[in-house]
């Protein structure tokens, strides 16, 4: 009897089941659940949930692929570490290690390393600074701290390990690293541009600033509550304002660099995930090395 159009399809035309990838004469209704290939009675390997196909196991991969595809991630793409605060127990161990360095040293070692446009510094021949060649202190002022003052480090320590750890949690080591020091060279970065040739700065603040916004970004990408950070932010920044003595355009700087940073490294979609996370850091570093040009240019 014909079928007419629309009607049920007859048994001859029933789809057929896939075939197991190792055994192609057998059909399985069965998938790993891994690498969601078909797999027979005979292929399956009991998990604890589901079955998964014997590459997989063998492979020690989610995916059928190499073994490290497998390996669990951050919400950024990391590598999830046994211990997730050890950058940030570096951060801090190397600034106090410094700190103690220029007690001992004295200011003549501070003179060398903060972060200055372009003066004359006691003890120190001829004119110092950014302008002078002398690059590396965008770099070396973010590990300083006023040796004056035991409030500047502990403050700055405090703030590091509290706001550093969970972040370097979400998004690995090295996405975290090159936050930290993103940020703090975007704070040096307009400091230099912006302040006075002979204004002296130090301290992690830049690159601290940048940790509370990628922090900022990320609680919001999650939906957590935002108000204790955004309370955060916001004394931070009357203290940056209302304070004498502290380098606002170091905070400004490295908060901005941490948000544009934090942003990309957060939301980044997953195949091209390292390309827009670095790409972001180089972009924020052109920006660096554009405002230090310019600065130099105006004092030399």
């Amino acid at each position: 009897m014909d079928q007419a159009p629309g009607s049920p399809q007859g048994p001859q035309d029933a789809p057929s089941l896939p075939t197991c990838y190792r055994h192609p004469d057998r059909e399985t209704g069965i998938r790993c659940v891994r690498c969601e290939r078909p797999i027979c009675p005979e292929c399956m390997i009991s998990a604890s949930v589901g079955f998964q196909c014997p590459e997989c196991v063998r492979d020690g991969s989610g995916t059928g692929h190499a073994a490290g595809a497998a390996q669990p991630r951050t919400i950024a793409g990391g590598t999830i570490a046994a211990d997730p605060r050890l950058f940030t127990k570096i951060l801090v161990g190397l600034n106090i290690a410094l700190f103690l360095v220029q007690l001992r040293a004295g200011d003549r070692f501070t003179n060398n390393f903060f972060l200055i446009g372009q003066a004359p510094l006691p003890g120190l021949e001829g004119l110092q600074g950014v302008a002078e060649g002398q690059w590396y202190r965008l770099v070396t002022a973010m590990f300083l701290h006023d040796s004056h003052s035991y409030f500047h480090i502990l403050f700055n320590m405090v703030s590091l390990w509290w706001i550093g750890g969970p972040l370097e949690a979400a998004l690995g080591r090295a996405r975290y690293l090159a936050l930290y020091m993103v940020s703090g060279l975007a704070g040096s970065a307009l400091t230099y541009l912006l302040a006075a040739p002979n204004q002296p700065s130090l301290g992690a603040s830049g690159a601290i600033f940048g940790l509370f916004g990628a922090t900022a970004v990320l609680m919001r990408r999650l939906n957590y509550d935002m108000r204790p950070v955004i309370a955060l932010l916001v004394i931070n920044l009357i203290l940056t304002f209302g304070w004498s003595n502290i380098a606002w355009q170091a905070h400004i700087g490295g908060l901005v660099g941490g948000v544009l940073v934090g942003y990309a490294m957060v939301h980044a979609p997953r195949e091209r995930r390292a390309l827009i996370q670095y790409g972001a850091c180089a972009l924020v570093l052109l920006a660096v090395v554009v405002m230090t040009l310019v600065r130099t240019g105006q004092l030399t």
